[in-house]
């Protein structure tokens, strides 16, 4: 994969906790009234003048698990710094959404504290008490089920689970679930079903795929990657770009966006042919979540950073190459006519994708999390080299 934060987005059962508070009183504070002015624009954000001089006197941006070649946030990060003249901090780029939560619940101080989590949807609503509401400057064009109507937390982009395949290992590229079960294919995964968000939720894909699997019943995806395991095509190790160029992992299940930018970046290289295929069946979305933590040590410069997410300007740089995502303001951006039509051309059609909601997405994690062992006999995953 390209980078997937060695655990993506790992889990970790009963993560809330009540947090610290001292630094609420910092700067702008719970600021609940739209960000600053300038904040659309399709590639003229400019950063609030009053809160950049706030932010100027915090004297950096920390953010977590933001690695630059996941969905396009190098671009993001150097822009950022470029319009506020404020440095970014990026603490642990591969650390999992449960990791970001322990590290603004720890509260280890102003080096090691993130001002911001970017953590999968299930950590967005539990944790809502832990983080410090803020509306961004395009609230009112973000859909009312992609946000907190307090602010305190906003779906940013998703992907859809996809097969990423190099075919000069693989012949025969499969199309759908079931065509990962013909005999002599290895198929992984992006992490460690026990720990991580994507991998939990390719599970869950997977039984879309099956007959009696729905969003209310996961049961089956558990049963698909016990076939998997049973017919030798499952390899027990999480996929890393590494092992799918070597043919270690050739096939691996993972988000349309790491796939789609893997392949770019080996076709750059000369290092593999990679297809990234979406399944016919068992489309299944992932959303993400951004929240500003109410611990952190600078959130003027994270409400700056969340303004320029969110405006015209971050929203297609998410999009872009090598990007790929698909963000919380598509759809009100592809009506308005502000998506370019090269970045709207290459992205991947979804046509058809499924959205979990928050309570099937709980009971879904807990039953594949605790017997994803017992059911597909498949013990703890090793990681591949990088």
């Amino acid at each position: 994969m390209t980078t997937t934060r060695t655990l993506p987005r790992l889990l970790t059962l009963g993560a809330a906790a009540v947090f610290v508070f001292a630094a609420c009183t910092q700067g702008g504070g719970a600021s609940t009234a739209p960000g600053g002015s300038g904040a659309t624009g399709g590639g003229t954000w400019t950063p609030d003048a009053t809160r950049l001089t706030a932010a100027k006197t915090e004297g950096k941006l920390t953010l977590i698990a933001v690695p630059r070649d996941w969905c396009n946030y190098g671009a993001i990060i150097d822009e950022y710094t470029a319009k506020t003249g404020i440095p970014v901090n990026v603490i642990t780029p591969d650390a999992g959404s449960g990791a970001e939560i322990e590290a603004i619940k720890t509260n280890t101080g102003e080096a090691t504290t993130p001002d911001v989590v970017d953590v999968g949807i299930p950590f967005g609503p539990v944790n809502k008490d832990l983080f410090l509401p803020y509306k961004v400057a395009t609230w009112d064009t973000v859909g009312a089920e992609d946000k907190d109507p307090d602010g305190a937390w906003t779906t940013d982009y998703y992907g859809v689970l996809s097969f990423e395949v190099n075919k000069q290992f693989v012949t025969d590229v499969p199309q759908d679930w079931n065509d990962l079960l013909k005999p002599g294919l290895k198929v992984a995964l992006a992490g460690d079903p026990t720990l991580s968000n994507q991998a939990i939720q390719s599970v869950y894909a997977a039984a879309l795929s099956q007959t009696g699997g729905s969003l209310d019943n996961a049961q089956p995806g558990l049963d698909f990657f016990k076939k998997l395991n049973d017919a030798g095509n499952f390899v027990p190790t999480i996929a890393k770009l590494g092992s799918v160029v070597k043919g270690d992992t050739p096939i691996v299940i993972t988000w349309s966006y790491l796939a789609l930018a893997d392949r770019d970046a080996t076709k750059a290289d000369g290092s593999a042919d990679i297809a990234v295929v979406i399944p016919k069946t068992g489309r299944f979305a992932g959303k993400y979540v951004q929240a500003i933590a109410k611990v952190a040590p600078h959130p003027n410069a994270a409400e700056l950073w969340e303004d320029l997410l969110y405006s015209d300007d971050g929203q297609i740089k998410w999009m872009t190459a090598p990007g790929y995502c698909i963000t919380s303001r598509f759809a009100d951006m592809k009506a308005k006519g502000t998506i370019p039509a090269d970045v709207l051309g290459k992205l991947p059609d979804v046509t058809g994708a499924v959205f979990p909601t928050g309570p099937q997405l709980d009971t879904a994690k807990k039953l594949i999390v605790d017997t994803w062992k017992s059911v597909t006999g498949v013990g703890p995953l090793a990681t591949a080299a990088p």
